[in-house]
C-alpha cells in the first residue's frame, strides 16, 4: 500500500510567524536552534555573533503529523537542517526533503518556486503540500500538470498547523491514498 506524500513546508505551517517576537501562538513553545544557513547569512550580513534562530513549535504537531497516513517529506528551505534542528523538537523520525536544485527563484508562469520541484519529486503519486505562500495559481498549474490527486493546502503563517488542517489531510489522505 502506498501513501500519499505530505510535502511540508516549516515557516508558517509548523514554526509560525509574527511580527513581534512575543506574539506567540497559544501552545506553540519557543526554542532557538543553531541553524547553519541562519548562521551564514548573519555572518554575511555582517552580524559577527549571531544568535541561533527563534522557532515557535507545537509539541503535539510531531505526533499528529505521524498519525496521518502519509510519507512526510520536508518541502522547505532548511532542507536536511529541518532533520538535524527541528525533527527531534517535534518527536518526528528523520524524514526525506526535497534537496532544490535552486531556491527563490522566478518561474516564467509566475508559480511559487517550489512548485514544478514538488510536482517533480512526487513523480506522479498523490501528495498534498502544506505551505503558507501557495496560490491559485501553482493550485491550477499542479491540477493540469501532475497524473495524480495533489491537495495544496495554504496555512496562515501567524498560527500555524490548526486543528481543522489536520482534519482535511486526514480526510484527504483517507480517500486519495491506496
Amino acid at each position: 500500500m502506498t501513501r500519499p506524500l505530505l510535502m511540508l513546508d516549516v515557516d508558517g505551517p509548523l514554526a509560525p510567524y509574527v511580527g513581534s517576537p512575543y506574539r506567540r501562538p497559544e501552545g506553540y513553545l519557543t526554542h532557538r536552534v543553531p541553524v547553519r544557513s541562519w548562521r551564514e547569512r548573519q555572518h554575511a550580513a555582517g552580524i559577527r555573533n549571531p544568535r541561533p534562530l527563534r522557532v515557535w513549535l507545537h509539541p503535539d504537531h510531531g505526533p499528529a503529523l505521524l498519525a496521518l497516513r502519509y510519507e512526510l517529506v520536508w518541502a522547505t528551505t532548511w532542507k536536511d537542517e529541518a532533520n538535524e534542528h527541528l525533527a527531534p523538537l517535534l518527536g518526528l523520525p528523520e524524514l526525506p526533503y526535497v534537496d532544490w536544485p535552486s531556491m527563490h527563484h522566478d518561474d516564467p508562469d509566475g508559480l511559487h518556486w517550489k512548485t514544478r520541484h514538488l510536482v517533480a519529486h512526487a513523480a506522479g503519486r498523490p501528495f498534498a503540500w502544506v505551505d503558507d505562500e501557495i496560490e491559485p495559481r501553482d493550485t491550477a498549474w499542479i491540477a493540469a500538470h501532475h497524473p495524480a490527486p495533489a491537495l495544496t493546502l495554504t496555512v496562515d503563517h501567524r498560527c500555524g498547523l490548526r486543528p481543522a488542517d489536520f482534519a482535511l489531510l486526514a480526510d484527504w489522505a483517507e480517500v486519495n491514498g491506496s
